[in-house]
């Protein structure tokens, strides 16, 4: 007598096997990748040497995707145009230690984008650490360079380092930024909170992707019963990578201290009543329209709660001064080892 599957059994058995075939082939992506990337890197070597070598002009470039694309015929990739992106690829990353260990983990599209537009070699570093670790697409990755992510992570004002363990402090100061650009949303310059806030939870996957990529929505109006009293947290997101609440706190003016302390209740709130024992800290980002950075650093200074405040602007606009804001080199190059 043939024994009944029963559906429950089945659907889960099932998903166990599509999650071993998504597995298996993202593992097999991701060593095609790698040897492409080795492919070009290679090919991109080769061209230089032998023009060193023999003292040949750009015509070589030429004859080699002709031949090339003879012998390969209807394989995609060694156009001229892209035998010189990888000689291009391997001159400007061959003498850098940082970048060359990095090259076979993002896609070669990943890699012409941050080329085109990217010069300084720890922006780059940066935006291939992230891709990587978030799992940027193409056109993410445009984006989070075009929104000056870069110079808003390494400006950003945190207590972090002092309120959360080391192990996830320097993470947690890379998942926040000095500032997020809302230009999907459809509002004028003078707008309430409430307006802002229905707004970004309209767009949530243009939010999501704004604020970094690795965040999950929980709610906005999130609800805490204290006491027969009732407190509503305006976002309430979730932190895949540092597996902790982040409450969002939105203000349409400008930043005031009084701001942290309300901050403070509600994260010393969440870790009691909805953080579950193996998540870490939750953390507060305080967003505001405007702030004013000596004022900000005063009043985090005494805070005991994992607190980032930042500003937003509805149009794309980072004011030239605050690169001047950047860290040392040595100092980001510190930060991005977390990533």
């Amino acid at each position: 007598m043939k024994k009944i599957i029963r559906p429950i059994e089945y659907g889960n058995f099932l998903n166990e096997v599509k999650a071993r075939i998504r597995a298996a082939q993202y593992e097999a992506l991701k060593k095609v990748n790698k040897e492409l990337i080795g492919l070009y890197w290679d090919i991109g070597k080769m061209i230089i040497i032998r023009q060193k070598k023999h003292e040949w002009g750009k015509a070589i470039v030429e004859n080699l995707a002709a031949d090339l694309q003879a012998e390969f015929p209807g394989v995609r990739g060694y156009s001229a145009q892209n035998l010189w992106y990888m000689r291009q690829f391997y001159q400007e990353y061959a003498g850098n230690k940082n970048l060359q260990p990095l090259v076979g983990e993002i896609s070669w599209a990943h890699h012409l984008v941050i080329m085109s537009k990217i010069k300084n070699p720890l922006e780059r570093e940066f935006y291939i650490r992230m891709t990587k670790r978030m799992g940027w697409t193409k056109n993410v990755l445009i984006h989070q360079i075009e929104s000056k992510t870069y110079e808003k992570t390494f400006t950003n004002q945190t207590n972090f380092k002092k309120t959360l363990p080391a192990k996830i402090g320097d993470q947690a100061k890379l998942a926040v930024k000095d500032e997020y650009t809302f230009d999907f949303l459809e509002l004028g310059e003078e707008h309430s909170e409430m307006e802002l806030e229905r707004s970004l939870v309209a767009k949530v996957n243009h939010f999501l992707i704004e604020m970094g990529g690795a965040f999950a929505f929980m709610g906005n109006q999130f609800r805490l019963d204290i006491d027969g009293n009732e407190y509503f947290i305006d976002i309430l997101l979730y932190h895949r990578r540092l597996r902790c609440l982040i409450a969002v706190e939105l203000k349409v003016g400008e930043f005031k201290p009084e701001f942290v302390g309300k901050m403070q209740f509600y994260l010393a709130a969440l870790d009691s009543k909805v953080k579950a024992k193996y998540e870490n800290p939750s953390i507060g980002i305080i967003v505001c329209k405007e702030k004013k950075r000596t004022i900000v650093e005063y009043a985090l200074k005494e805070s005991k709660k994992p607190i980032a405040v930042a500003q937003y602007k509805i149009m794309t606009k980072l004011p030239k001064a605050l690169r001047k804001e950047l860290p040392a080199p040595e100092q980001i190059q510190k930060l991005m080892e977390s990533i």
